[in-house]
């Protein structure tokens, strides 16, 4: 009987954490607007990149095993990334500092975008809120020149994620 009711606890908990993902943003919508800042305490504003391809993944926390491979398979994609006339950005609600460390420890060549406060996490429907804890969710969007979303990824597999990524940017380039 514990275990039944452990089950459905957990179940519960599943349904109430996707459901943020359920309502919102959806390809085509324009892209929220964010003025953030980075590792470098350098201001990025996403309207400053129309014209561009963005790629603007979210991770829960700067250091722990996903995020690392997460933004290492990114690093080791960004050549592929910039030849596809693309910039990419990570965002966590970890501060400036936390993201200098991070991003200096991986050798990380993109900006890491600091949402302390969680706005922009919870404008892109990539906000986990429990009681006091809070973390983006595993989410990555693609915005078109235009400023809109043209491709949305949740809970993506940290490993595997930029190739992904690069795949669909080729088709959506074409």
């Amino acid at each position: 009987m514990l275990k039944l009711l452990r089950q459905f606890f957990v179940s519960v908990l599943l349904v109430f954490f996707s459901m943020g993902s359920l309502a919102g943003l959806s390809v085509g919508n324009q892209a929220p607007n964010f003025i953030l800042k980075d590792q470098n305490n350098l201001s990025h504003n996403l309207n400053d990149y129309k014209g561009s391809w963005v790629i603007l993944y979210f991770y829960p926390k700067d250091d722990t095993p996903g995020c690392t491979t997460q933004a290492c398979d990114f690093r080791d994609a960004v050549e592929r990334i910039i030849s596809s006339r693309s910039i990419v950005f990570g965002v966590s609600l970890d501060s400036v500092e936390s993201h200098k460390r991070f991003a200096e420890k991986n050798n990380l060549p993109f900006s890491l975008l600091s949402d302390q406060d969680g706005n922009v996490s919870k404008a892109y429907d990539s906000l986990n809120s429990f009681i006091s804890f809070k973390a983006s969710k595993r989410n990555t969007f693609i915005i078109d020149p235009e400023g809109k979303i043209a491709k949305i990824y949740l809970s993506v597999n940290p490993s595997t994620h930029s190739q992904m990524v690069l795949n669909d940017l080729n088709q959506l380039q074409n």
